[in-house]
């Protein structure tokens, strides 16, 4: 078994189309008891897969279930690990994503995405041989419901099968590309899908084709009808995108250059550490401060010659102490003279 869809063989006497490259081999066992030949299946209607934890007469086997659009098929590994390497190779080929949920190793992981880069690659080199409807082909009236999906009929019943906790209504193109259609789907032994027409009136609007018109003003009020009509049954169908819990980088191996995905810490960052209060220069308290000191300043009477390189400094009073020499003075001639 090949995990890889599988192309329909033309009809007689035409040409044989290519069958897809093959991305892995490997033996399953398709449990049942007529079930004891070879058979590829078409991973186009598939809808679930999820291990089996009933026992195999064989104890090292791994059973899982391959859920189709079509029903369910049954199968067994070897062993874990194959059954892991399966599935990993199933989901990347069909979500075109290498899934994160499972116990692979760092070389399997690396293979997965090699995987999904060659189908991805594959799928846009092939030709449709329909295009699909553009939701763009008719002129909408106001906001388009979060609800609105651009897939076709079969895309719109594996997406509510697929993910029945998002919703179970959905709206989408219309086949002719001219008008929209609502999906939904209901389980009653099995699921139950219905298809309801909606169309654009020429005075605005649109409404939905039953047997008894429905008239809305816009495509919101289409979806509010049907919750509506139903009791809050039909509820839309809002599929969040997953996001990534963890930062991962690719690094290389130093010494055998084999990549490894590594997972940054979730830690925060240290900080750094801060820097202590700058102090002033002088104390806050101006009764703690010294007394100015006497200050002398230095000062050059005439530039340097080339007779004198040597510049002559002159050591000249404050203004302050010239004040009190001066004062000084007074008071010795004053006395020298009441003296005489």
């Amino acid at each position: 078994m090949a995990a890889a869809p599988v192309r329909q063989r033309s009809g007689p006497g035409g040409p044989r189309a290519q069958l897809p490259p093959c991305y892995y081999e490997g033996y399953l066992e398709k449990r049942g008891p007529k079930e004891k030949f070879v058979e590829k299946l078409d991973l186009s209607g598939f809808v679930s897969l999820k291990d089996d934890c009933s026992r195999d007469r064989n104890l090292e086997a791994a059973r899982l279930i391959l859920r189709m659009k079509d029903g369910e098929t049954k199968l067994t590994a070897p062993n874990l690990e194959s059954r892991e390497l399966w599935k990993g190779f199933l989901y990347s080929v069909v979500d075109l994503n290498v899934p994160s949920c499972l116990t692979l190793l760092p070389g399997q992981l690396q293979m997965l995405r090699e995987i999904v880069d060659k189908e991805r690659s594959r799928r846009r080199n092939r030709t449709p041989t329909r295009a699909p409807p553009s939701p763009l082909s008719v002129p909408l009236v106001g906001e388009i419901p979060p609800c609105f999906r651009p897939v076709s009929r079969t895309e719109a019943e594996v997406l509510l099968e697929r993910h029945p906790d998002c919703g179970n209504m959905l709206l989408r193109p219309g086949r002719d590309g001219c008008s929209l259609a609502v999906t939904t789907r209901q389980d009653l032994n099995g699921s139950v899908f219905r298809h309801y027409r909606v169309t654009q009136r020429d005075q605005g609007g649109y409404v939905i084709d039953v047997e008894n018109p429905i008239p809305c003003a816009t495509l919101h009020e289409v979806i509010d009808a049907l919750v509506e009509k139903t009791a809050g049954t039909l509820q839309p169908f809002l599929l969040e995108e997953p996001y990534e819990e963890n930062i991962t980088y690719v690094s290389a191996n130093d010494e055998n250059g084999e990549k490894i995905l590594h997972t940054a810490p979730s830690s925060p960052l240290p900080k750094a550490p801060a820097l202590p209060p700058k102090q002033d220069r002088w104390p806050s308290s101006p009764l703690s401060r010294s007394p100015a000191p006497d200050r002398r300043i230095l000062t050059s009477p005439a530039p340097a010659s080339p007779t004198n390189p040597m510049r002559r400094l002159i050591l000249s009073p404050s203004p302050l102490a010239q004040t009190l020499n001066e004062e000084l003075k007074m008071k010795l001639e004053m006395r020298r003279a009441t003296q005489d």
